[in-house]
């Protein structure tokens, strides 16, 4: 759900005031578990450590990330494969075909 324009972006606080302590020229990660807030211009070239539940995931901020959350960028959820046996079977010719390729590229 959008947030009112007259409300203006939600940036959390503490994360304001780690910011004005750092400067983005010195590469340190900004540890945060602000998650919900917003990216504003005043973040860009910063590097945040953005927590997942788990791990801190460093997101270094660019121009076109403004407006985004800082949440976007670290992923909760690990994907690991779609697929049971079929799968495997199509993996196993894909990487026998590749090792034949390097097999052959080196005897030429």
């Amino acid at each position: 759900m959008a947030r009112s324009i007259k409300k203006g972006p939600y940036v959390d606080e503490k994360l304001l005031k780690k910011i004005n302590a750092v400067n983005p020229d010195d590469g340190a990660v900004i540890k945060t578990w602000a998650r919900r807030s917003q990216i504003s211009p005043e973040m860009v070239d910063y590097t945040f450590g953005v927590h997942n539940g788990k791990d801190f995931i460093p997101v270094r901020v660019t121009e076109d990330m403004v407006g985004h959350r800082l949440g976007e960028f670290s992923p909760t959820r690990k994907f690991i494969k779609h697929g049971g046996k079929m799968q495997k079977e199509l993996e196993q010719k894909k990487k026998d075909a590749e090792i034949a390729s390097a097999k052959a590229a080196k005897t030429v």
